[in-house]
C-alpha cells in the first residue's frame, strides 16, 4: 500500500470550500448584498468622496418576453464595467429602463386576443398591453437581479410613463423650434395587419423564389447622336426585375460608373447592357447564336459616359434617365437597375441625390 505523504507537504489551511457549488451559494450571497444594501452603500461613499461619475445610460430592453442571452450579455457587460469603474474610484449611478412602446408587445398580445376569440376597444387593447409590459417588467427585473446586477432598482424609468413621454414630446419641440422637423416623402418597411412603420430590424425575409422580368427603355435618336451610340438601328437600354409592380414608378436607370457597357446588335434592333453580363442576357432572351455577337460590340463604353442619357418610360410618357451609383453590379441582371425612388432604400438615395420626384 503506498505511504500517504500528505502530512510531509507544506498546503496552505483556508476554510473555502473545494467546490464552487453556484446554485446553492449565489442566492445566499445576493441575498446578503440585498439586505446590505450593497448598491446603495457603494454610491453613497462615492458621492461623500466626491468622486467623479461614470455613467451608463441604459437602452432598455423590450418588454415583451423574459430575459434571453442577448438582453443577459448586454446587463452583465454593463454591470462588469460599472463594477470596474466603481473599484476604480468611480460614482457609478445605474438606472435599469424598459422599453414598453413598440410593435412587439402589440404583436404578443394580439396573438392572445385571436386565440381567446375576444373582440377588444383601442382602448381595452392599450390597458392589455399595459398589464403584459408589467408583468415582464417584474420578471426580467427578477431575471437581472438573481445575475447579480448591480441598480437602482427603485428608480426604474419606463418608456410607457407619462412622465417620460411628456420628455419625448418636449425634446420633439425643441427640434421643431430649431427648423429641425419637417415633412417630407421616404419608403419605409410597412406592417399591412398592424398599419405602422417597420423598424429593418423587424423585417425577416423568407426563401422566395421572384418572377423576374427584362424591360427596354428605348433611347431616342436625338440622345444616341447626343451620347455618341449608333442611330442606325432602334436601340434601348434594357433593365432586369423582380419587382414588376415598381415599372410604373420608375423615373431613372441606375449604372455602375466604372463598368463596361456594350452595345450588341441583335439584328433588327440594339441593347446595352453590361458587358460582363452579355452571355446570361443573350441566353434569357434566347438568341440563337450568341457565339456570334460576343465581341463583335457595336460600342463598348463606361458607365460613367452614360450619365444623363434620357432613355423613354416603356409605357408612360416620360424620360428615364441614366444616373450613376456604386451599388449596381454585374452578377446578375443586365448591370443596368430600375430605379423607383419611392420603392427601396438605395432607389430614395439616388433618386434625393440627381433631385428626382419621390
Amino acid at each position: 500500500m503506498a505511504n500517504d505523504l500528505k502530512h510531509t507537504l507544506s498546503l496552505p489551511k483556508t476554510d473555502f470550500p473545494m467546490r464552487g457549488d453556484l446554485p446553492k451559494r449565489e442566492p445566499i450571497r445576493l441575498a446578503a448584498w440585498e439586505k446590505l444594501g450593497l448598491y446603495q452603500a457603494v454610491q453613497q461613499k462615492r458621492a461623500a468622496q466626491n468622486a467623479p461619475a461614470f455613467v451608463l445610460h441604459d437602452g432598455p430592453p423590450f418588454t415583451n418576453g423574459d430575459v434571453h442571452i442577448g438582453t443577459a450579455l448586454n446587463k452583465s457587460l454593463k454591470d462588469i464595467t460599472l463594477r470596474y469603474k466603481s473599484l476604480r474610484g468611480f460614482r457609478t449611478p445605474y438606472v435599469p429602463g424598459w422599453d414598453c412602446h413598440g410593435l412587439p408587445i402589440e404583436q404578443k398580445v394580439a396573438k392572445e386576443i385571436q386565440a381567446s376569440g375576444q373582440s377588444l376597444s383601442t382602448a381595452e387593447m392599450r390597458s392589455r398591453c399595459d398589464a403584459f409590459a408589467e408583468g415582464w417588467i417584474k420578471k426580467q427585473t427578477a431575471s437581472f437581479k438573481r445575475l447579480g446586477v448591480q441598480a437602482d432598482w427603485s428608480s426604474e424609468y419606463k418608456t410607457k410613463a407619462p412622465a417620460f413621454e411628456a420628455d419625448i414630446l418636449r425634446t420633439f419641440a425643441a427640434f421643431v423650434e430649431q427648423d429641425l422637423v419637417y415633412r417630407s416623402k421616404k419608403p419605409v418597411y410597412w406592417s399591412i395587419p398592424f398599419e405602422t412603420a417597420l423598424a429593418e430590424a423587424e423585417i425577416e425575409y423568407a426563401e422566395h423564389t421572384s418572377i423576374a422580368i427584362w424591360v427596354k427603355f428605348l433611347v431616342p435618336v436625338a440622345e444616341a447622336q447626343k451620347f455618341g451610340l449608333p442611330t442606325d438601328k432602334p436601340l434601348s437600354v434594357v433593365i432586369w426585375t423582380t419587382t414588376p409592380w415598381t415599372i410604373p414608378a420608375n423615373l431613372a436607370i441606375a449604372v455602375h460608373p466604372e463598368t463596361e457597357y456594350a452595345v450588341i446588335d441583335l439584328g433588327a434592333d440594339r441593347i446595352l447592357v453590361a458587358k460582363a453580363l452579355a452571355i446570361p442576357v443573350l441566353d434569357a432572351i434566347k438568341h440563337p447564336d450568341p457565339s456570334l455577337v460576343i465581341g463583335n460590340w457595336s460600342l463598348v463604353i463606361r458607365g460613367q459616359t452614360l450619365e444623363g442619357l434620357a432613355a423613354r418610360h416603356p409605357f408612360i410618357d416620360r424620360a428615364s434617365p441614366v444616373v450613376l451609383a456604386d451599388y449596381v453590379t454585374t452578377d446578375s441582371g443586365t448591370g443596368c437597375v430600375h430605379t423607383a425612388p419611392g420603392h427601396g432604400a438605395e432607389d430614395y438615395l439616388t433618386g434625393l441625390k440627381y433631385g428626382l420626384p419621390i
